[in-house]
């Protein structure tokens, strides 16, 4: 018998870095240089990391030590889950994984900043969606490649997000069309609150850093609350936990 592609509960392992600097944490994907992909054990590590998170850590600044940022999900993974379990039904609990991800990264009591730089695709764009405050690097590619590759765009019910942070029209355009958009265009759509040049972003994220933990905590985590709450109001028939079925379903016809 084959082995499954990895154990839901696998341990973080190598999967990501984390350094702790008074109440900011530091945490890098792709710590070994060599994948930049959102595979299981990044995922596992991700969401452990948030659920175990302490109350003094105020700002969680998220990045990668690879040449992107994140370049999407691993699709062998889900290939691999398919032929193992033909029924779909562990395919489907990565896909709910990488849902509870995504609100962990939405709900967790620190201001989380992404810092992007290179390829920002697919999963990783989700991923990044979810900071509440994001800075890129001008030379930052965006793509949501999925229709492209034969799939449904249902990582980690980020359509949602993605919808309420940059406009139903625009996000409409890009994920049909799976066109590249470079930095800029990210900023104009809301996807990027700062751009600057890659070795300028460290002073950015340390100009946000600075006030924010200098305010009341408890204020910032009731703003967060609501901003959150006031963003899913939009979202009322919000179909997101359905995502790891539509993406199953997909997976299983292409195979």
């Amino acid at each position: 018998m084959n082995e499954m592609p990895a154990p839901l509960n696998a341990p973080s392992g190598d999967a990501i870095h984390v350094e702790q600097d008074g109440p900011v944490l530091h945490v890098q994907l792709n710590p070994s240089g060599h994948d930049d992909t959102l595979s299981i054990a990044v995922v596992d590590a991700l969401t452990e990391l948030l659920d175990d998170l302490q109350p003094d850590i105020r700002v969680l600044i998220l990045s990668s030590l690879g040449e992107d940022f994140c370049t999407g999900a691993d699709r062998s993974e889900y290939a691999a889950a398919l032929t193992m379990d033909p029924t779909g039904a562990y395919l489907r609990r990565i896909g709910d994984r990488a849902h509870r991800l995504c609100q962990a990264l939405e709900s967790t009591q620190a201001v989380t900043i992404g810092k992007l730089h290179g390829g920002v695709l697919g999963a990783g764009l989700a991923l990044a969606a979810y900071c509440d405050l994001r800075a890129g690097a001008d030379t930052c590619r965006f793509r949501m490649p999925e229709v492209g590759v034969g799939l449904p765009p249902a990582w980690g019910g980020a359509m949602g997000r993605l919808i309420s942070e940059a406009g139903g029209a625009r996000i409409r355009e890009l994920m049909l069309t799976c066109d590249q958009f470079d930095a800029s265009v990210a900023y104009r759509l809301g996807l990027l609150h700062k751009v600057a040049p890659l070795d300028q972003l460290d002073q950015i994220i340390e100009a946000w850093t600075r006030p924010l933990l200098r305010r009341s905590h408890e204020a910032l985590v009731l703003t967060k609350r609501m901003l959150a709450s006031y963003a899913r109001a939009d979202r009322t028939a919000d179909v997101a936990l359905l995502d790891s079925h539509l993406l199953t379903s997909q997976l299983a016809r292409m195979g």
